[in-house]
């Protein structure tokens, strides 16, 4: 889905005259992006396959959260073991059994080696972990977890070249399918896998009539990125900003700004003080507006305005679907942004369809940036020549 184009030639070797300061941050700016040239250490043939699939393992947590870089996803991977060593690890079962399922049957080196084939997995199991009404470590969900995580592999093969007609990502449509059907499935009284109904967003609360708590709701924006690993807790939260921080700030700015427009969006039409103060309410928005802010339009002025619309229209989806789905006790996961974010990719306004960055082109936001730039440049540099 987000396979980033590789460069030519690999990094430059650092002059002896670099002096330490530009010698460490040389070696800092190794660690952002795609971390490319790692990437291409981890692809040697007789490198160990327990340590390459620790990279493709890393990358697939980052990539829950449209990140493409290891050090993400162990900062990533860390924030959800501060919050819940239980949780880490269901998210963990799940990511390695889609990504060991997709070396299994021959999916692509270069996909699984880039994550592709582990966040769907990791995001049922997280899912999974936290409807559970069993309690933390209740060790039968494992079972789903790993079946849950298996099934969405071949759900993303299924589905990846039906898209690819379209140059459509096939993104996180097998996590939102097999959740929903695990949930239908077990139902709340379960005797093996029982689960909370979920509650919709516009139900009515005993105090949903009193003055906002201001503080709280500032805190529900920042935890709206935190809650795309279904994460509410704050420290952790602070530490996936962080990690994406890492990967690209154009993306971390627009997580912030679309968990903003998200809570906005949940004011405007009254819902739960809880969704606001959780950041329920911000998630869908938060994905939306990264997805089209720099991930796969090139970041300009008018994919910045683009974005911002799609993290609005994200934001009522999912309250809408939430609503819907939420009559027969189901959550609407991320239904929402997936669909518009994929409504927006097939737009083929004139003004826009410039900045599209085809699926096998695409990584991080500045690297897309500075790919336009030099071929912007190359098209000025062959209009002029004579």
């Amino acid at each position: 889905m987000w396979s980033p184009e590789k460069e030519d030639g690999g990094p430059p070797a650092p002059a002896r005259s670099l002096t330490p300061r530009h010698r460490i941050l040389t070696a800092l700016l190794y660690c952002t992006g795609d971390m490319e040239h790692f990437g291409k250490i981890m692809e040697v043939p007789d490198r160990p396959f327990p340590l390459q699939l620790v990279d493709w393992l890393l990358r697939g947590v980052a990539r829950v959260i449209l990140a493409n870089n290891p050090l993400s996803g162990a900062l990533i991977l860390a924030a959800l073991v501060m919050a819940s060593p239980w949780q880490a690890l269901l998210g963990t079962v799940g990511l390695t059994a889609s990504t060991l399922t997709a070396v299994i049957i021959g999916q692509d080196s270069a996909e699984v080696a880039g994550g592709l084939h582990g966040f769907n997995g990791m995001l049922v199991s997280l899912l999974m972990g936290v409807f559970s009404s069993a309690g933390d470590w209740y060790w039968w969900l494992l079972l789903p977890a790993l079946l849950g995580g298996a099934t969405c592999t071949f759900l993303f093969s299924g589905l990846a070249p039906l898209l690819d007609k379209w140059d459509l990502p096939v993104a996180v449509f097998p996590f939102n399918m097999v959740i929903v059907l695990f949930l239908s499935a077990t139902g709340p009284h379960n005797a093996y896998f029982p689960h909370y109904p979920a509650t919709p967003p516009g139900a009515t609360e005993d105090l949903n009539h009193t003055m906002l708590d201001v503080p709280q709701l500032l805190q529900g924006v920042v935890l709206g990125v935190g809650q795309i690993y279904a994460c509410g807790a704050l420290p952790s939260t602070l530490l996936i900003l962080g990690a994406v921080l890492i990967f690209s700030p154009i993306m971390c700015v627009h997580a912030l700004l679309g968990s903003g427009i998200g809570t906005l969006v949940g004011l405007s039409l009254s819902v739960r003080h809880a969704a606001l103060y959780s950041g329920l309410a911000g998630f869908n928005g938060a994905l939306g507006c990264m997805a089209v802010g720099g991930l796969f339009f090139t970041f300009s002025w008018r994919t910045h305005l683009f974005a911002i619309a799609s993290a609005f229209l994200s934001a009522y989806a999912d309250i809408a679907l939430s609503n819907l789905l939420g009559t027969v006790g189901l959550p609407a996961c991320s239904w929402g942004a997936t669909l518009v974010a994929t409504l927006m990719l097939l737009l083929t306004a004139r003004n826009l369809s410039a900045y599209r960055i085809p699926i096998g082109r695409v990584g991080s936001p500045e690297h897309n940036l500075h790919k336009h730039r030099r071929w912007e440049e190359g098209a000025k540099e062959d209009s002029t020549d004579v």
